[in-house]
């Protein structure tokens, strides 16, 4: 059987919204419940991650120091490797410390509406409706699980606000600008070294051996967790799917982030799932039948 690359795309960016989401939720455990340092996580899984996909690489037989080559893929890679790797990362879970997962994950995937905009004025032309259908369908069943339809939930601090929106941002940036180099190098080069300089200039803030918080086998766990199926695995996957199908309905298909969390918060803390939460789940899953039948406009 040959699986055609628009649903291998559709599979890569849905296991990475999940484990971005599973991620996220033990994320907020560590930040709150063990005082692990937000920037002391992010160098770690950073650095870690980037080594590990280097190494993948040279084990594959690329040339791994040939991206530096080329001034224009070295300008490219610096400049994704602070304002989208390390950005999305870091906005990321320091909203969840300010706030909670949910929260951060709803200010979060607004991206899907700032790369619409973007393709809109790019490529001058409108969306088709199912594209439009699926965005408002994708954003309303994240508001729907996260606050369960309430908006008053989304009260918030202005840093989390701030941090929120930045991620949103951030999140974007890091789904549209890598296309070019994707198309010139391997996924597992580009974001082992985007990793690498991340984490290397994050380093300069909070050291790797700078350890704080409670360290029992939870901590390790999730630690563990965070580093290999929050970092390695889901960063690899969404950049392949950007790849595969495009930086919008790779996006789109990432709103499963919430409805990840919203299950490991039902299984692990005992949530109860209300009717609400089937509607948003509902509603962002149909997101991925219409975009597999829409039709961009000519």
């Amino acid at each position: 059987m040959v699986i055609s690359k628009t649903f291998k795309g559709f599979i890569l960016a849905i296991l990475a919204a999940s484990l971005w989401g599973i991620s996220g939720t033990f994320g907020q455990f560590l930040f709150q419940q063990r005082g692990i340092n937000v920037e002391w996580l992010i160098t770690v899984r950073m650095l870690s991650t980037g080594t590990l996909l280097l190494l993948f690489a040279l084990l594959k037989g690329d040339n791994i120091n040939h991206i530096w080559k080329n001034k224009r893929d070295s300008k490219q890679l610096l400049i994704f490797s602070i304002l989208g790797m390390l950005a999305v990362q870091y906005t990321y879970f320091a909203a969840i410390k300010h706030s909670n997962a949910a929260t951060a994950t709803v200010l979060q995937y607004l991206a899907p509406i700032l790369i619409a905009l973007y393709l809109t004025l790019k490529n001058q032309r409108l969306p088709v409706p199912m594209e439009y259908l699926s965005i408002f369908l994708a954003v309303s069943g994240t508001f729907l699980l996260v606050t369960h339809g309430n908006p008053t939930t989304l009260l918030i601090s202005n840093t989390a606000l701030f941090l929120g929106i930045a991620s949103a941002l951030a999140l974007a940036f890091y789904s549209l600008y890598p296309i070019r180099l994707l198309n010139s190098h391997s996924a597992a080069l580009v974001i082992g070294w985007a990793m690498l300089v991340g984490g290397t200039g994050l380093a300069f803030i909070k050291a790797p051996w700078e350890i704080e918080g409670v360290w029992d086998t939870h901590t390790y766990v999730y630690v563990g967790f965070i580093i290999f199926f929050g970092t390695l695995v889901p960063f690899y996957a969404y950049l392949t799917a950007v790849k595969l199908i495009g930086a919008q309905k790779t996006s789109l298909l990432a709103s499963a982030e919430p409805l990840s969390a919203t299950i490991i918060a039902v299984l692990w803390l005992q949530v109860p799932f209300t009717s609400i939460d089937w509607i948003g789940s509902l509603c962002i899953v149909s997101t991925i039948f219409l975009l597999t039948i829409a039709k961009p406009s000519r």
